[in-house]
């Protein structure tokens, strides 16, 4: 592997992540399928380890902005450990075993066109002069907080992602919480899941054949420049639009679909 290209694919995987809320991965993951061809559970295994510099990093961010919603916080974190606990259970199942990898790089593809559809619905919908950081009209519901954590958290695990492609959209849809607000509340989600999915996944990567030190140095370069893009994107976050943040989420949507969808067996 070209340690310039993990480094450049860090960058990029902080500075989306930073900017929407994610850990990264779904710019990680596309990025090393296509440059290196199939490996997801490898892929899956480094990126949850990045989730956690790049959530954290942007959580550096949020924190002093002021932004973050502390009450719902507080169920999303221990909602999603238990989520992505479950979710790397699955994905280490035989259904996703060895050759069959390749179908938790579809699924991740098929999610994420839904996601885009969603956004394309609401996009432009935030009318010029509105406070796009009112949380006065947010739907406080533990039940439902819960939910956003732990399907964030089941979807991190099955596929390596940070929970934030997942629990920014429910968050806006179950909590009606505004994009800004739902990016920083996922950041700090992120954060907080990407340890134990990270532990886990590593773990139990000798049942797939594949050594954790390969994990582990793919981390190692991607990570630092990891930290400084999502320490950039962050702060980007809170000085653009809410348009142009949701429409470079859309194209990044669309972007990693792709990729994931047409990924072959075996690369």
């Amino acid at each position: 592997m070209s340690y310039f290209l993990l480094a450049v694919v860090g960058v990029a995987m902080g500075l989306f992540g930073g900017l929407l809320g994610l850990g990264g991965s779904i710019v990680m993951i596309p990025a090393l399928v296509f440059a290196f061809g199939e490996n997801q559970h490898l892929y899956q295994a480094s990126a949850m380890i990045c989730n956690f510099f790049v959530g954290a990093s942007a959580v550096v961010v949020h924190k002093r902005a002021d932004v973050l919603v502390i009450g719902v916080v507080k169920w999303l974190v221990p909602a999603g450990v238990l989520g992505i606990i479950i979710g790397v259970a699955i994905s280490n199942s035989s259904m996703f075993a060895r050759q069959n990898s390749y179908l938790l790089a579809r699924i991740y593809g098929v999610f994420l066109v839904y996601v885009a559809i969603y956004n394309v619905l609401r996009f432009g919908r935030t009318r010029p002069g509105v406070n796009v950081l009112d949380i006065s009209k947010v739907r406080r519901s533990t039940p439902l907080t819960v939910f956003c954590g732990l399907a964030s958290g089941i979807a991190a695990g099955l596929l390596g992602v940070g929970g934030g492609v997942v629990c920014v959209p429910l968050q806006q849809l179950l909590l009606k919480m505004p994009l800004k607000r739902a990016i920083s509340n996922s950041a700090a989600m992120i954060a907080s899941i990407a340890v134990a999915g990270a532990i886990y996944k590593n773990a139990t990567l000798a049942q797939h054949d594949i050594a954790v030190m390969d994990s582990l140095k793919i981390a190692a370069v991607v990570a630092p420049g990891a930290i400084v893009g999502a320490l950039f994107g962050g702060r980007l976050m809170h000085v653009l639009p809410g348009s142009i943040v949701r429409a470079a989420f859309i194209l990044l949507l669309l972007l990693a679909s792709y990729q994931m969808l047409t990924v072959t067996p075996g690369g």
